[in-house]
């Protein structure tokens, strides 16, 4: 199993897909990433040589901010919103859709489960 980036990427997959595994690298940047290092993107990750993984390993390094530095970058971000007391920083607060979604139906997935109010006697 090749690990990249501090993540163990999945044996059987293409290397185009299993760099997707790690936070920070999709579709478009795996592209990049194969291109730069010279990895057919079609190869799989258990047909890899130890050169490749290298090569792949040090192109992450350099081009591409992952995993725990990505996260802590992100976390600032939204911490520096909600310092300032930006509107985007109000809704991360009150944990409500940021990017305009509408709240009176639906937005679930961010609000939580139902909280139903006290029955009335």
């Amino acid at each position: 199993m090749a690990r990249i980036a501090g993540i163990d990427i999945p044996r059987n997959k293409r290397i185009e897909v299993a760099l997707t595994y790690i936070f920070g690298i999709g579709p478009a940047t795996s592209k990049t990433v194969l291109g730069e290092s010279g990895v057919s993107p079609d190869t799989r990750v258990h047909e890899l040589t130890e050169a490749e993984v290298a090569r792949i390993r040090q192109v992450i390094d350099q081009r591409c901010t992952v995993e725990g530095d990505l996260r802590k970058e992100v976390a600032m971000s939204i911490k520096r919103l909600m310092d300032l007391n930006a509107y985007r920083g109000l809704r991360h607060r009150r944990h409500l859709p940021v990017r305009g979604q509408r709240t009176h139906t639906n937005a679930r997935t961010r609000k939580g489960p139902r909280r139903t109010a006290a029955k009335k006697r």
